[in-house]
C-alpha cells in the first residue's frame, strides 16, 4: 500500500483540483472539498462522495444553505494505488466523478463517459 500522510495527500488533491478545466470548476457554487481518512462504514471500496443537492435537483436552494461537500477518502486511494502518479490520476478521476454528481450526472452516464 502506498504511504502518504494527510497533509501530503491534501496537497495532491489541491494540485489535481488546479488541473481541472475552468469550464468544470467555474460553476461550482456553495461547495467545499474535504479529505477524510475513510467513509463512515470503514470500507476501502469508496474513493469519494458527493454530499449535497445536485444542480438539476435544486429548487429554492441558495442563500443560507450549508455548502455541499465533495469528500475524497485518503486510505481507499492509497490502498488502490501503487505509485504517486497512479494516485494523482485516481484522485483526478474521483474529483471529476464527484463534480459530475454536483452537476446532476448520474453513475450510469459516468460509466458511459469512462469516468466511473
Amino acid at each position: 500500500m502506498l504511504e502518504l500522510d494527510t497533509e501530503a495527500f491534501e496537497a495532491l488533491v489541491v494540485d489535481e483540483l488546479d488541473r481541472l478545466p475552468d469550464e468544470m470548476v467555474d460553476g461550482l457554487d456553495n461547495l467545499v472539498f474535504v479529505v477524510e481518512d475513510r467513509p463512515e462504514n470503514g470500507t476501502l471500496d469508496t474513493l469519494g462522495l458527493y454530499d449535497g443537492v445536485a444542480l438539476t435537483e435544486r429548487d429554492r436552494y441558495g442563500f443560507g444553505e450549508m455548502p455541499d461537500r465533495i469528500i475524497v477518502y485518503r486510505e481507499p486511494h492509497l490502498a488502490a494505488c501503487e505509485t504517486r502518479d497512479e494516485l494523482a490520476d485516481e484522485i483526478h478521476t474521483t474529483l471529476v466523478h464527484e463534480i459530475a454528481h454536483f452537476y446532476g450526472i448520474d453513475d450510469e452516464r459516468l460509466h458511459e463517459l469512462g469516468w466511473a
